[in-house]
């Protein structure tokens, strides 16, 4: 498959590519700048929105605006610009991280693990409370659903897997974690993630420069190899759903290759489920 660079940048950590089909745009975020980004893919544009702390996933609203993972908590910026604060745990010592939004609009955070606290995976209600799934995770990423809502699929990077969880679409409720892939011994590590229309899922290899996609039954399908080694995460999108969007990180001296920090895309990849705004 043909890898392409749909934004030559220099981020200092790309994250989350999420499309937004209200307006047939990308987000992604870099993190350690506070920014959340939006590419219009059809003509190359974008817009930049600032904020005073780390940014780590950011997802459209069904209201219009952004529900965002920050590093203190989760808040909520409305099409007018303001931010209001949802769920703060800045006094816990975890790290907001990635987020995902499931088939019915609820939000799931995970966090990372601060030196004598450590991080959980939850969902976020509009209201701002907050259910707890997992506790003791150290990174979390990768947070996506199977097709039919039953699997929720989940990476805490250290562990060096992805972990499957079952899922009940209609409470919002995930339990019985296992291995679904163990990548010890790859080059580099799990990072963010996503599930196509086959139940196909996707993931960025950290330190690997490659995005990997595994079948629902946990066996390698095939593998795409990126000119920047720090690769993050992956998501679907453009028309139809079929262009997969990986976005990279720039870490000098080790991991300072040229296009590193780029967004890049493979046309044609498959086809993604259906993005799901956040429903508070």
């Amino acid at each position: 498959m043909g890898v392409e660079v749909a934004l030559r940048a220099v981020a200092a950590f790309a994250e989350c590519p999420t499309w937004d089909p209200a307006d047939g745009t990308l987000l992604w975020v870099d993190m350690n700048r506070c920014e959340v980004h939006r590419l219009r893919p059809s003509d190359g544009t974008g817009t930049v929105l600032r904020f005073d702390q780390p940014v780590a996933a950011a997802k459209p609203r069904a209201g219009g605006g952004l529900v965002l993972s920050m590093r203190d908590g989760v808040a909520v910026r409305d099409p007018d610009g303001t931010l209001r604060p949802l769920a703060d745990w800045s006094a816990e010592g975890v790290r907001g991280n990635d987020a995902g939004v499931d088939a019915r609009g609820r939000l799931w955070v995970g966090t990372i693990a601060g030196p004598s606290a450590p991080g959980w995976l939850g969902r976020v209600s509009p209201g701002g409370d907050t259910h707890r799934a997992l506790s003791g995770t150290r990174l979390s990423n990768g947070i996506a659903w199977s097709p039919d809502g039953g699997r929720m699929y989940f990476v805490d990077t250290p562990t060096c897997r992805i972990d499957v969880l079952d899922y009940d679409p209609a409470a919002g409720e995930a339990s019985g974690p296992r291995p679904f892939v163990e990548l010890t011994g790859t080059a580099g590590v799990p990072d963010g993630l996503c599930v196509d229309a086959d139940g196909g899922v996707w993931v960025a290899l950290f330190r690997g420069g490659a995005v990997r996609r595994y079948t629902p039954g946990g066996a390698l399908d095939r593998e795409i190899r990126f000119p920047a080694a720090l690769t993050t995460a992956c998501g679907f999108g453009g028309t139809g759903l079929t262009d997969l969007y990986v976005t990279t990180a720039r870490r000098a001296p080790e991991y300072d290759e040229p296009l590193a920090g780029s967004v890049f895309v493979v046309p044609g990849a498959g086809r993604g489920l259906a993005p799901v705004p956040f429903a508070g």
